[in-house]
């Protein structure tokens, strides 16, 4: 996005949305977000819709010191699911902690609440902070990428994580500067996925 929003705002925040691109987090490179911008991320991903104010999400970032144990988990991970991995494939699986500037895991909270939010409406809260932090990123120049695996379900990770009963990994926010665009996705028609009772 440009540095300075348009006269119209109503045109610069569909612009917003619908420029965005998922980023893969090898094409995200430094500089990323500092403390400031990161902050504000977090303050567009509040503003998710919250039935009943439970917040049922919470964020963890990974900072570059703690990145290596992210890269344990995974590695692990994979050798539990796969006994016969290469060294080369355990390589991979380990680099992924360390792609994007910034890195944040998002997990769900789906356990007993009061008052008793559906699961499923309280994954569409989830959903939606998600959406408001990337395009906060997005408005801010930067480019994300959400990425998941079967590494998210494992124990190790939520071990390192401390989730709870109930908690869920949704997937890895990574954040940065974009060194290579990939081509812009052609957006479904709207009559393709809209209709009239």
């Amino acid at each position: 996005m440009d540095d300075e929003a348009p006269a119209d705002p109503v045109s610069w925040v569909l612009e917003c949305i619908t420029t965005r691109q998922n980023i893969s987090p090898r094409r995200l490179v430094a500089p990323g977000p500092d403390d400031d911008q990161v902050n504000l991320m977090f303050r567009a991903a509040a503003a998710a819709p919250d039935h009943g104010e439970i917040r049922p999400w919470r964020f963890v970032l990974v900072p570059p010191d703690k990145r290596a144990l992210l890269a344990d988990v995974f590695a692990q991970a994979l050798i539990e699911r796969d006994a016969e991995a290469t060294p080369e494939q355990i390589d991979k699986a380990r680099d992924k902690a360390f792609r994007a500037p910034f890195l944040a895991l998002a997990i769900a909270r789906l356990g007993p609440c009061e008052p008793d939010i559906d699961p499923l409406e309280r994954m569409v809260s989830m959903g939606a902070a998600i959406q408001n932090f990337v395009l906060y990123a997005h408005s801010l120049g930067f480019g994300s990428g959400l990425t998941s695996g079967q590494a998210l379900r494992s124990l190790p990770l939520r071990q390192l994580f401390q989730m709870s009963d109930g908690e869920q990994a949704v997937c890895c926010i990574n954040v940065g500067t974009v060194a290579k665009r990939k081509p812009t996705r052609l957006r479904p028609d709207v009559a393709s996925f809209v209709s009239t009772l």
